[in-house]
């Protein structure tokens, strides 16, 4: 990881941001449908909607850089007669404060957190059964480290962290038993973005916790989002996400979406 990043810097060198607020929201729709009337190859009345927004608030000075990002996903999916399931639904913030003392790395502070906006079901022969609620789980990180920012397509950032695990009525599907869980350890997150072609962007995060206690306990979430903006309206997303927590489940957990939507700059 060293060595690309050492390498991306001679790559990828831009000119420093200019000072002051740099603000960017972002939201795209995506819509679905299918309709059957006497098809006599089969198949299902079908429909599936996602709303995603992003948001990034970054305030550059001369010392320091205060970075504040926002991403809300949420969506459903209907198919038959069967009533809509909720096909996406995430609530991520991030907050990072850097104070700069070098041109690479420097001090940082950061806070996040993760949950949902409504109720999840896990689906099984006896019906559907709650498992998750907003802020049931709800998870949050604080993190005291050294940032290393070679490029402005690059931050990676390394520290001490506490993260806080939060449940009400599901402690032993999140908590271990406990409604609040508090592990001590270190955490990793490392930002991407990369203009692949005029109108082809990847964005990517790595985020790693460990407790320290074994290699095969460190949490990883890893999003990877390539979007295409084929008009100016309209954008074309493939988003992959790995997951996983040894707490929650001993096999990694992966989604992928391709969605076609349209997508608006609110500023």
């Amino acid at each position: 990881m060293i060595l690309f990043l050492l390498l991306c810097t001679s790559l990828f060198a831009q000119d420093k941001p200019k000072p002051g607020w740099q603000k960017e929201m972002l939201g795209n729709l995506n819509f679905t449908q299918n309709t059957f009337d006497n098809w006599q190859q089969g198949g299902e009345n079908a429909w599936a909607w996602q709303l995603n927004i992003n948001g990034k608030f970054v305030k550059v000075q001369e010392k320091y850089e205060w970075a504040n990002t926002l991403k809300i996903a949420y969506g459903k999916t209907k198919v038959g007669d069967a009533g809509s399931k909720k096909s996406t639904d995430e609530i991520r913030f991030e907050s990072v404060y850097t104070y700069k003392i070098g041109i690479y790395l420097n001090p940082f502070i950061s806070a996040s957190g993760v949950t949902q906006f409504t109720t999840g079901y896990e689906y099984t022969d006896q019906g559907a059964v709650k498992i998750s609620e907003f802020l049931d789980p709800g998870y949050f990180t604080q993190t005291l480290g050294i940032g290393y920012a070679p490029v402005p397509q690059i931050k990676t950032r390394l520290g001490a962290a506490i993260k806080e695990t939060i449940t009400k009525n599901y402690a032993d599907r999140y908590g271990q038993g406990k409604k609040t869980r508090v592990e001590y350890g270190a955490n990793s997150v490392t930002d991407l973005s990369f203009k692949l072609a005029e109108n082809i962007l990847y964005t990517g995060k790595i985020e790693m916790f460990s407790n320290l206690k074994r290699f095969n306990e460190i949490d990883v979430n890893w999003d990877n989002i390539l979007a295409s903006q084929i008009t100016k309206y309209i954008i074309v997303n493939f988003n992959v996400k790995l997951y996983y927590d040894r707490d929650i489940s001993k096999k990694r957990q992966l989604q992928e979406a391709l969605a076609v939507g349209l997508t608006y700059s609110l500023f």
